[in-house]
């Protein structure tokens, strides 16, 4: 049984994906590779004749990183320049070229406007072309992160990340915080971990603080992730043994 559970935790951390760093090194916020996907799929799926095949996102080689001021989540990407890599279908309806300056003007501006992610760069790749009169847009990715693992591939769908229940004591309290910040549906689980953890240390003195969330419809990812850390570093500054610092995994997001 302990084999089985650990082959579903890793299952599902490759549908996650990495997990990518929002804005800069000062706002200590991350996201899903899966959640990022799915937000740049539905951008994508505006575009006439297009059908992405897959997308990921990961570090831009040869690309300064920062030192984050915030511990990251576990195996989190230090904050840097992103890449976009996507393979897609495209249409004759248009010529080839300006189907594709759209696609990745589409994608880079829907990363960073709709999401904050600092992706400088996308790789596209032509996997087929088809003559069909489309006027709508599909994409195989807005639903679901693909990658190259096979258990993040476009065969199946990424599992999904649930709510929590209720959290008592101090902890509870700044979940009760957190879940109040306009912009916030649901504090959410990976891997089985409290969607807020806090940690005391002595060495030096402080507390250290991380919350997994979900973003509502109509909020700005990077925006609402600010928000939750002010909110959570002044409830847990009254009692804490030294400077408090937050760091938000953010799990999902909604137009």
């Amino acid at each position: 049984m302990k084999t089985e559970a650990w082959t579903q935790a890793v299952r599902h951390q490759l549908g996650l994906g990495r997990l990518l760093p929002l804005g800069g090194p000062d706002d200590g916020t991350w996201i899903t590779e899966q959640a990022a996907v799915r937000a740049l799929g539905r951008a994508a799926a505006e575009i006439p004749g297009v059908w992405l095949d897959s997308l990921r996102i990961g570090s831009a080689p040869l690309e300064p990183v920062s030192e984050p001021a915030v511990r990251p989540p576990a195996s989190a990407l230090p904050p840097g320049p992103l890449r976009i890599e996507a393979a897609f279908t495209a249409s004759l309806a248009q010529p080839l070229p300006e189907t594709v300056d759209q696609l990745r003007s589409t994608l880079l501006t829907a990363a960073a406007e709709r999401l904050g992610l600092a992706a400088v760069t996308a790789d596209l790749r032509v996997t087929d072309i088809h003559g069909g009169p489309e006027t709508g847009v599909k994409s195989r990715t807005a639903g679901r992160a693909v990658g190259s693992e096979p258990e993040a591939g476009a065969t199946r769908g990424s599992p999904r990340v649930t709510g929590t229940g209720p959290v008592r004591g101090p902890v509870g309290e700044l979940a009760d915080v957190a879940t109040g910040v306009p912009g916030v549906t649901r504090l959410t689980t990976v891997l089985g971990s409290r969607p807020v953890k806090v940690e005391d240390h002595d060495d030096p003195p402080g507390r250290r603080i991380e919350v997994h969330l979900a973003v509502a419809p109509g909020h700005h990812p990077l925006e609402v992730a600010r928000a939750v850390r002010d909110a959570v570093a002044a409830a847990a500054t009254t009692d804490a043994p030294g400077p408090v610092t937050t760091a938000v995994l953010i799990t999902e997001t909604a137009d």
